[in-house]
């Protein structure tokens, strides 16, 4: 599913931002560490202060999100415990708790949390947030629906705007995907904001097969906040599957350099080997390595990697293990194709099936079905150019979300 990033002030769990603790980080970093510093050097005078240590928690995260450093989720669950053991009813505790738990892709427990919190204060458009991430990491995309729309008729903005985006994506609505977004980015105000919505405005672009007006909307983006490394990592999408890869490759080494995500060290792999050069998934197996040791749950990426680069019967193992958890279209995707790459397409057809059932004009998931069809000996035609005529197989992280 989409690694949804947070912009200034808005909570999207679920992202993937763990890596190594080595990474260069953005100058954001250092504001977050101010603010950590400070909420520590209150809470050493006030250590009563529950709504502080779910605040510390939070900020924990943040920074998890700039550095990639999945050593800040145990901090989290450390100044969580504090919080729990002084207000395990409070909204605010509540929310956090199923932030953290978003962010370690437990969506079921994040449900539960963010349920707690919305009972406890109906108002919280923060908990709807995250409540509306987690249920679309399920799969329950109505419930999905309902907590998005609770959330725009309480607080219209970029945190509802941006989601409803999304869930119209899914469903295959890309005119009603970018009207939100235009709502969301006529409401922006703050760099951070501004950069993530017209960032997502060169996603829909890019995915629609619009290289340049993409490339447009990444310029826009850095404008408005020249250390947002989304924006490059979509440069680099743009100019690759333009065939540009000379452009490209020195773009995604900047990416990996600034923050390494498992995203993006996999679309730099694949790039390099488009351009005849070998990859190095040695960062990418550390990273994972790290990421399971801060107690994040993340069959996918390892169920997309093994199906794509390394062994499919591993890729099997992992992707039901991801779907079991959450069964939601890139999941059902993810199973597919890793039992095809397996000798089982037999069994993958209704997980493609299911993986394309709403809607969703997704290149990657249509040409999934198509490869699982033919070799079926079906009459499967593949859509995946019809929704995006620069899709390139050779390049299938680049046509997954980011």
């Amino acid at each position: 599913m989409r690694v949804l990033i947070a912009a200034g002030g808005v909570v999207l769990a679920g992202a993937l931002i763990f890596t190594v603790a080595t990474v260069a980080a953005p100058p954001q970093q250092s504001a977050a560490t101010r603010t950590t510093e400070t909420l520590q050097s209150r809470l050493q005078r006030l250590p009563g202060d529950y709504r502080g240590w779910a605040r510390l928690a939070t900020e924990h995260l943040e920074q998890a999100r700039i550095t990639g450093n999945p050593a800040f989720y145990p901090k989290a669950e450390q100044a969580l415990i504090k919080a729990n053991g002084l207000a395990p009813q409070d909204d605010a505790v509540l929310t956090a708790g199923a932030a953290l738990a978003a962010a370690r892709h437990d969506f079921s427990q994040a449900v539960r949390l963010a349920e707690r919190a919305v009972a406890a204060n109906p108002y919280s458009t923060t908990a709807l947030g995250v409540l509306a991430d987690a249920r679309t990491q399920l799969g329950d995309h109505d419930r999905a629906g309902q907590a998005i729309e609770r959330m725009i008729a309480l607080r219209p903005g970029v945190a509802s705007f941006s989601r409803a985006s999304y869930a119209a994506e899914l469903r295959g609505d890309l005119a009603g995907a970018r009207r939100h977004l235009e709502y969301a980015l006529a409401d922006a105000y703050q760099p951070a904001d501004v950069a993530y919505c017209r960032f997502y405005l060169g996603e829909l672009a890019l995915r629609s097969g619009e290289l340049a007006q993409a490339q447009q909307w990444y310029g826009q983006a850095l404008q408005a906040m020249p250390s947002f490394t989304p924006a490059i990592a979509g440069q680099a999408r743009a100019h690759a599957l333009s065939g540009d890869l000379k452009a490209a490759l020195p773009l995604y080494e900047s990416v990996v350099g600034r923050l390494p995500l498992p995203q993006y060290l996999v679309e730099y792999g694949e790039v390099r080997i488009k351009a005849g050069l070998a990859p190095d998934w040695t960062l990418l197996r550390a990273q994972q390595r790290l990421a399971t040791e801060s107690g994040v749950l993340d069959d996918l990426t390892l169920a997309e990697f093994e199906a794509d680069h390394g062994d499919p019967a591993l890729a099997v193992r992992h992707a039901r293990a991801e779907f079991g958890r959450n069964p939601n279209p890139v999941a059902a995707d993810a199973l597919a194709w890793a039992l095809h790459r397996a000798g089982r397409s037999r069994e993958a057809l209704p997980y493609a099936k299911q993986a394309t059932a709403t809607g969703w004009r997704n290149a990657l998931l249509h040409h999934h079905r198509a490869e699982i069809e033919q070799a079926l000996g079906l009459r499967g035609t593949s859509l995946a150019r019809t929704y995006n005529p620069t899709f390139d197989p050779a390049l299938p992280a680049l046509a997954r979300f980011s």
